[in-house]
């Protein structure tokens, strides 16, 4: 993987349950990061009416951004991400007409919250969530009738690059004028016989008294001896 520019090569592998024939088909993704650096405000919304297949073609997505345009009140919004329920521990949805498994849309902006987003996301909302009530919501929910948004679960993230470490200073590889180059020290030498004759000798002294002790058990303390 390259650090600018990803490739991923992605086969797929179908066959007819009839004839047993095969097709493979091989797609290659590019993937591209977005311009600039990351966005610091990221909102994550959970879209109830929704399965994640739904929300990846583009048309999707910019309908999605638009509503989410109206709300955040920012132009420069962006889909970051967008996750299945699935994969963040949820539960298959059951057999029923009108049931999705659910999308987390992860959306990002170099603007900050509207007030509306910081209130749905306030602790008071979230205490009125605990009792099953709606959150604090002042603007008009934009995303309806497409998008049955679960405001309880917003999450409003501020990320800011990290400060990069200062890389390592390359000399010129040229001693200065009057330094001399000094090796390392010899080590002395060390007297391995003692640990030698403890690692030897500690075993065989507890062998040979253990081949002694079984001796007398066997031997010594039959019956008439």
């Amino acid at each position: 993987w390259h650090l600018r520019r990803s490739l991923l090569c992605l086969q797929v592998l179908a066959y007819n349950r009839h004839t047993y024939e095969t097709v493979a088909l091989r797609v290659i993704i590019t993937v591209i990061p977005a311009p600039g650096r990351e966005p610091p405000y990221q909102g994550e919304f959970l879209v109830g009416n929704r399965n994640v297949e739904e929300l990846l073609p583009a048309a999707a997505r910019d309908i999605f951004l638009q509503a989410t345009a109206s709300i955040w009140e920012q132009d420069d919004l962006h889909v970051i991400n967008v996750t299945s329920t699935l994969d963040r521990g949820g539960r298959v949805p059951l057999p029923i007409e009108g049931r999705k498994e659910g999308v987390y849309v992860k959306v990002g902006s170099h603007g900050a919250f509207s007030s509306c987003l910081a209130a749905a996301a306030s602790p008071q909302s979230r205490f009125r969530c605990s009792l099953g009530q709606q959150p604090l919501a002042s603007c008009y929910d934009t995303f309806a009738p497409h998008f049955a948004i679960r405001w309880c679960n917003l999450t409003l993230l501020q990320v800011w690059p990290s400060p990069t470490a200062p890389g390592p200073v390359w000399g010129s590889g040229v001693l200065e004028e009057g330094g001399d180059f000094q090796p390392p020290t010899e080590v002395p030498p060390q007297d391995l016989l003692p640990g030698y004759l403890v690692t030897l000798l500690v075993p065989l002294a507890v062998a040979t008294l253990l081949c002694l002790l079984l001796g007398h058990l066997m031997c010594c303390r039959r019956e008439g001896v």
